[in-house]
């Protein structure tokens, strides 16, 4: 919380991010549903899931540069405008490669409204407050991909795909925009001012990347996240090859988002339990077996199953990997490290869906999922070594060093 405030700024913050997300979460597999409709194939589909990283992956530096050394607040409402004008227009687009660009368009407002919400948790939060607020930041992503698929599946179905899954966009542009309503005075002017006078020289990017656990750290991420994104982006295509109904598959991305939920509101005891180190590596290892559980024709009720588990093990590693990359980052350069954090994410979004397209051609819809159990795999491997280097693995490993600057980050 900021000093000698309130907590009302975090929960509105929450509150704007499950509407923007919930717009996303929704607008994804409708994007996906509707290439369908117009004759895409599994490459297709791939590529347009990757086109949706595409712009963030140039902007996130710079972005993250410029909340170093300036206020966070205004990239919440610009993020809001892109995710809103991206979902209605990829509603409108009557071609494949203008869904792409409009899908480039939502991300990249979806990577403002990230980049602005994570510094302002950043910035508002006490130190030793910032492993539970990333938690609880991270909780309105999970409250937004567990409405948005559901809403999607509602309304998707039919003989007109193509039809029904526009409506689910603007339904999804229509969302978006009621995040406006919690961005009203949601930063500490004070706070910024100070944050923007303690600013230093710029690190360059190749010592912040040389720090030992960063690169780490990054990777972690790009690895969940990547088999979050795939998930989303496949799962329909899976559905549609076994025969499953869109409705049934919104419930089941929402049952994973549900459990990640659920994980993130119990961070902490686990993290004080197992300790930063072993609690990446074991959800890690759990979720490269269930994603390669996936590709298993597995009835319905045991999809449900793999799903809800993998959801909790996927929801570790994003808020643990904000402060592994915070503690491993050279002082006055965490804005900047997380912003690199991002960027991997956003590489991990162009290059994972296109490849897993690659991998469907090939192999089947069914293969993707493989492919994210050996990156997941590995990243566990990546998350032990991360950890023990930047923190001890005990059990007063989730709490962090009192560290000078530590308010001046931001990314998701």
């Amino acid at each position: 919380m900021a000093p000698g405030g309130n907590r009302g700024w975090l929960l509105r913050l929450v509150i704007a991010f499950s509407f923007a997300q919930g717009a996303v979460s929704m607008a994804r597999p409708a994007v996906s549903y509707r290439a369908l409709a117009l004759g895409a194939d599994e490459r297709a589909i791939g590529v347009i899931a990757g086109v949706y990283a595409l712009l963030p992956l140039f902007a996130a530096v710079p972005l993250g540069r410029r909340t170093d050394h300036g206020r966070c607040a205004p990239l919440l409402p610009v993020g809001v405008v892109l995710i809103s004008g991206g979902c209605a227009l990829s509603g409108l687009a009557g071609s494949l490669w203008t869904m792409a660009v409009w899908s480039g368009v939502m991300g990249l407002g979806h990577l403002c409204f990230v980049i602005g919400g994570q510094s302002l948790v950043a910035r508002q939060s006490a130190p030793h407050e910032q492993d539970r607020n990333f938690g609880h930041f991270t909780i309105g992503v999970s409250l937004g991909q567990l409405v948005g698929p559901v809403a999607a599946g509602a309304l998707i179905g039919g003989a007109d795909r193509a039809g029904t899954s526009a409506l689910a966009l603007f339904v999804a542009g229509a969302g978006a925009a009621f995040a406006f309503t919690s961005l009203w005075c949601i930063e500490d002017r004070d706070t910024a001012a100070k944050s923007r006078a303690g600013q230093g020289d710029r690190v360059p990017v190749g010592r912040i990347l040389g720090s030992r656990g960063v690169t780490g750290g990054i990777f972690v991420s790009l690895s969940v996240l990547s088999a979050t994104d795939i998930l989303t982006a496949y799962l329909p295509v899976v559905g549609e090859h076994r025969g499953i109904a869109p409705s049934v598959i919104g419930l089941l991305l929402s049952l994973r988002a549900a459990a990640t939920i659920a994980c993130r509101l119990v961070l902490t005891p686990l993290l004080r339990l197992l300790g930063r180190a072993l609690l990446l590596t074991v959800t890690c290892l759990l979720a490269a077996v269930l994603c390669a559980g996936i590709a298993l024709p597995v009835p319905v009720w045991a999809l449900a199953v793999m799903l809800a588990l993998l959801g909790f093990c996927l929801g570790v590693g994003q808020p643990l990997s904000m402060t592994t990359v915070v503690q491993a980052a050279p002082d006055g350069a965490r804005s900047t490290a997380l912003a690199l954090r991002l960027t991997g994410n956003r590489l991990g979004q162009v290059a994972a869906p296109a490849t897993a397209g690659l991998v469907a051609g090939v192999a089947g819809v069914a293969a993707p999922f493989v492919m994210l159990g050996t990156l997941l795999l590995l990243s566990a491997g990546v998350a032990l070594r991360s950890s023990e280097r930047t923190e001890g693995s005990g059990p007063t490993a989730g709490k962090r060093p009192k560290r000078p600057g530590l308010r001046r980050t931001s990314d998701i």
